[in-house]
């Protein structure tokens, strides 16, 4: 893992994160049980402070305890309602402080294809957990189109963290930010095809070329600040929970790129949760008895603390 600057450093930032999730129902809930990623993790560069949930209505009695984690290591919380409603409120709240990571030389990284040689699992391997990122997932599935989208940016010896950067570009530049063009179910197959879509497709089409290739990625979940520094532009996808990938480097560890805004993470993102893909760290989903069909109305508000 990259080592951090000391924290006391000047560059140092804290930031205020509001998510709140509606549903309005256009029948009546009987029963519904839910199960929600909205606790960050705790990083070597993140700490989290004063984090809450507020569930309206209230909850069965015990039910908005903690679930533990999962097996990622993601925070993840349970709730039911047992009485009828016709409406979901979820909101969550709490401070990150951020520190900056420190930086990392891409040219020093091994060649992709010996990293990829690494990964391919087998007895006694030495990196578990990095081998379990390069299968293919029901978001980001291994493929052959993914391999002739990355094209010659991966050629023989290129250093891993060097073409990684190259295939974020890629994926900037050629696809098109809609937001509704996809939706949740949307895997990276149809994004590809398609050429557009949001951060989550982003993520996921980047994710897919590098486990194609053999390479181990995963999905991140988390928010960016919807306030950027005076004179930057706003970055894309603040008005919402936001996505991105990390790639995993022998030298460096978990590396992250965000393919939506073609930049490294740093001070503006948040991080929430990780897994293979979306469905591992779907901020909330749950299953209803009752009800209709209803989009979420979804505020995110990131602001300095």
């Amino acid at each position: 893992m990259a080592t951090l600057d000391s924290p006391a450093s000047p560059n140092a930032v804290a930031l205020r994160v509001r998510h709140m999730t509606r549903y309005d129902y256009g029948a009546a809930v009987e029963i519904a049980h839910h199960l929600a990623h909205l606790r960050p993790r705790e990083t070597p560069w993140q700490d989290v402070s004063d984090w809450g949930i507020d569930v309206r209505p209230d909850p069965d009695a015990g039910a908005t305890a903690d679930a533990g984690v999962d097996v990622f290591g993601n925070w993840r919380h349970c709730f039911s309602h047992a009485r009828v409603h016709d409406s979901l409120e979820v909101l969550s709240t709490f401070v990150a402080a951020l520190q900056p990571r420190a930086p990392v030389v891409d040219a020093a990284c091994a060649p992709w294809e010996q990293v990829a040689a690494q990964l391919r699992y087998r007895a006694g391997s030495t990196m578990p957990e990095a081998c379990e990122f390069a299968l293919g997932s029901p978001h980001a599935p291994r493929h052959a189109a993914f391999v002739r989208f990355a094209g010659d940016l991966f050629a023989p010896n290129r250093p891993l963290l060097d073409a990684t950067q190259a295939l974020m570009q890629r994926v900037h530049e050629q696809f098109d930010y809609r937001t509704n063009a996809t939706d949740v179910a949307t895997d990276a197959l149809d994004a590809l095809r398609l050429r557009r879509g949001v951060c989550q497709d982003f993520a996921h089409v980047m994710i897919a070329t590098c486990r194609s290739l053999g390479l181990a990625a995963r999905y991140v979940s988390g928010y960016l600040s919807t306030r950027p520094p005076q004179g930057q532009p706003q970055l894309v996808g603040s008005d919402a929970s936001h996505a991105w990938v990390a790639v995993w480097c022998p030298l460096h560890g978990w590396i992250d790129f965000d393919p939506t805004n073609n930049l490294r993470p740093a001070l503006e993102h948040v991080t929430l949760a990780w897994g293979r893909d979306y469905g591992d760290v779907a901020p909330l989903r749950g299953v209803i008895r009752g009800g209709t069909a209803a989009r979420p109305q979804v505020e995110v508000t990131v602001e300095p603390a």
